[in-house]
């Protein structure tokens, strides 16, 4: 069955990024319906969403004129799976806080039961406005809606600050969470710390021993406990992607690094999962200028690497979980049960990188997850999100 998302749009500059919105969504074969509030079609024609969606565009005047046997806003509230606003302007915003219904829109809200996205965008003084915020807290505080931070930037209005849109492919994302979990927040309170991507340990300020872990993985677990309701922190190294702006985001680059910030962020977490893949050797000398090629050492020295994993493993508190990762080529299975023993680890996560479409790199992974109970759990071919749902179900059912 085809998974089915209503998406409604509001009266902002913004409204024009919602079209690559509804298009991703469809190519990924998800059926889309919009609606347009009288204020959005001054930004945006029903033309541009119907001809991207495949469907009719819905207006104000479908509401008033239907001559549908049901009632249009009724229909599509039972019809969507998922609905989204975006942009959430500050009157659509209040009329949502107070269950006000003028419009299509807001009819729509109040006719269906399916968990709402709601991704504001204004200028930054309406933003942090006493008024808005509060609406924004009460919507928040109504368990079928879940919130998009807006993030900081150039506005349409010349400012810089807080007020943008979340982008696209942050919006679809979430929508891809919603569509899994049906809206369930069985992480609230929960707080998680994340290491992802790769560490580079330098020989001079140009070379440095690496891997090419781009750190997909543990964004999508980040993603993933974001939206399940949990309190994110995320150490990650060098990327070309961006933290999602609700989650605490901690940059490094060397294994040291890594270490000091995994320690220090230690005694706040509940869930730690160490999908980083830190170096386990680093040049034993380091030149702070750039060594002439004729000055590079024909043979180099190297020292070992600290085991991060390791020593949080002989930390933790009887509380936490440790969840690692293991990528292997060939048998992936007897190292990584070696690993989850010798490491004091609750759980981990072997993963092929000798597989097609999967592991470093890739958008998409497959894995067996182990832990120390016994419990195994294969893990198919699929997107790196959904295999972070999968580890965060297991992880749940084995609590």
């Amino acid at each position: 069955m085809l998974s089915r998302v209503l998406i409604g749009i509001t009266g902002g500059i913004a409204a024009y990024k919602v079209c690559e919105v509804i298009s991703t969504l469809f190519k990924q074969g998800v059926e889309v319906r919009v609606m347009l509030t009288k204020s959005a079609r001054e930004f945006i024609t029903p033309l541009s969403v119907a001809t991207l969606s495949r469907h009719q565009a819905y207006t104000d005047e479908d509401f008033w004129q239907s001559t549908n046997s049901r009632p249009l806003h009724i229909e599509l509230g039972e019809w969507a799976d998922i609905l989204v606003i975006a942009p959430l302007t500050a009157n659509t915003l209040a009329k949502l806080a107070y269950g006000m219904a003028d419009n299509l829109l807001t009819n729509t809200v109040l006719a269906s039961k399916c968990p709402i996205l709601i991704a504001p965008a204004m200028n930054t003084d309406m933003w942090e406005q006493i008024a808005v915020q509060r609406n924004w807290q009460m919507l928040l505080a109504d368990t079928r809606y879940h919130g998009m931070g807006t993030a900081s930037g150039l506005l349409a209005c010349d400012r810089v600050g807080k007020g943008r849109m979340a982008e696209p492919l942050e919006i679809v994302t979430y929508i891809q969470s919603l569509l899994y979990t049906q809206g369930k927040r069985d992480l609230l309170g929960k707080r998680i710390l994340i290491s992802t991507g790769g560490t580079r340990e330098f020989l001079d300020p140009v070379r440095f021993i690496g891997n090419p872990s781009t750190g997909k993985m543990g964004l999508a677990l980040a993603q993933a406990a974001l939206h399940r309701g949990a309190n994110v922190t995320l150490v990650y190294g060098v990327a070309d992607w961006e933290a999602p702006v609700e989650v605490k985001a901690v940059p490094v680059v060397s294994a040291e690094e890594m270490r000091t910030a995994m320690l220090g962020e230690l005694g706040n977490a509940d869930i730690i999962i160490m999908s980083a893949a830190v170096a386990d050797v680093k040049p034993r000398d380091f030149s702070t200028e750039k060594l002439a090629k004729k000055a590079l050492p024909e043979s180099l020295p190297l020292e070992v690497v600290i085991d991060i994993i390791a020593e949080i493993g002989n930390s933790k508190q009887a509380h936490q979980k440790l969840i690692g990762f293991a990528a292997q080529t060939g048998d992936i299975v007897t190292p990584a049960l070696e690993k989850l023993q010798r490491k004091n680890l609750d759980g981990i996560v072997a993963n092929p990188i000798d597989k097609e479409n999967s592991g470093f790199g890739s958008d998409r992974n497959q894995a067996i997850y182990l832990d120390k109970q016994g419990n195994r759990l294969e893990i198919p071919l699929c997107s790196k999100l959904e295999m972070a749902h999968y580890i965060f179900d297991f992880l749940g059912s084995s609590s």
